[in-house]
């Protein structure tokens, strides 16, 4: 059984590895890697991480939106038995950067880039406006894939696999992830044809433990959007079987439809209404389904969804009014306290040391 996020990745290699574990879009047409090519690019990634110094117990900190080689970087950071920290682009993240001062720093562009005071080792995604900027010690992530072979992967499993800095420090173990992603395969029914959309920057800890690790331990298609303003459309054109949200992102959801219904009083607005009542005629629900409910589905990209799930709050009455009429029902997973994660990497240590 794998003990590590990478070593899970190695097993789906192993054993699917002409599946198609990860698809991203790209001008406009997705792009494909399966399992067998992912873990060999997740290889290359560390050996040349590890030719600029990056050692077990460090730690790579990386400030990019949702992007196949931030995830790819982060296992391979991980190969190599280091933790990984993710910082959202989109917030201020100049305070919390001025007291790690990271040795290793992988930024998706130059306005990530301007976060940084003091900075070790830095690789970025995108080069545009850096010609011009004072940053002649920067290495492009194209540049970093190593020739040489893969260095032997970490197997340590009470090892820090992620670091998040929010009120609090979080640590999250390979330990913690991977039974949790066993525990949430087993009660979700996920499976390994399912196919997620990684639409959010993994900088939350919810993601790693109810996306990455999930996807690492079953083996589905996980799919990244061109960008963040095309996640919808995306969405729309994937129909996935597998949909991570939060309170918020629901109710986003469900105002972008709102939004879009027929006004109040007309026929269609009537017709609407009719088609979200729950009714026991099997004729009204079955006209009540191509007439509004599907439809509706097919906008919101969730035709095909099977495993809904919420981390975090539960929905609001409004929220969960909308999805229930459509029949869903997303699943709650809340986020452990970081008192209880702080136990649970104790713990972890404890039980691995007697087992040497």
């Amino acid at each position: 059984m794998p003990q590590t996020l990478p070593q899970a990745l190695l097993h789906q290699a192993h054993t699917r590895g002409s599946a198609i574990a990860l698809r991203y879009k790209r001008l406009g047409i997705w792009h494909e890697r399966n399992w067998s090519e992912l873990a060999h690019d997740v290889g290359r990634l560390a050996a040349g991480l590890s030719t600029l110094g990056f050692e077990r117990d460090a730690n790579l900190l990386i400030i990019s939106q949702a992007r196949p080689e931030a995830l790819l970087l982060t296992l391979a950071a991980q190969w190599l038995g280091g933790s990984v920290t993710l910082l959202d682009p989109d917030d201020d993240n100049r305070g919390l950067l001025e007291n790690l001062k990271p040795g290793f720093v992988l930024a998706e562009n130059l306005e990530a880039l301007q976060q940084l005071r003091e900075r070790g080792v830095t690789l970025y995604l995108d080069g545009r406006g850096l010609k011009h900027a004072p940053q002649a010690d920067l290495i492009a992530y194209a540049d970093l894939s190593a020739d040489a072979v893969a260095p032997a992967c970490a197997t340590e499993s009470s090892a820090p696999a992620f670091v998040f800095h929010a009120q609090t420090t979080l640590q999250l173990t390979h330990a913690q992830l991977l039974a949790g992603a066993r525990t949430l395969v087993a009660q979700a029914h996920v499976r390994g044809d399912d196919e997620a959309l990684a639409a959010r920057v993994f900088a939350a800890s919810g993601q790693a433990r109810y996306l990455l690790a999930p996807w690492l331990h079953a083996g589905f298609r996980l799919n990244f959007p061109e960008a963040l303003a095309t996640r919808d459309t995306d969405r729309r054109e994937l129909g996935p079987t597998l949909v991570l949200g939060t309170r918020e992102s629901y109710a986003r959801l469900a105002q972008s439809v709102q939004e879009r219904l027929p006004l109040p009083g007309t026929f269609s607005h009537g017709v609407y209404r009719w088609g979200m009542q729950p009714t026991p005629s099997p004729l009204r629900r079955w006209l009540g389904h191509w007439l509004v409910r599907r439809p509706l589905l097919d906008v919101l990209g969730m035709s095909r969804l099977r495993v809904p799930l919420l981390v975090g709050p539960a929905l609001s009455p409004q929220s969960a009014a909308f999805f229930g009429a459509l029949g869903i029902h997303p699943g709650n997973w809340q986020e452990p306290s970081t008192r209880q994660a702080s136990t649970d990497h104790l713990l972890s240590r404890a039980l691995h040391a007697r087992t040497l």
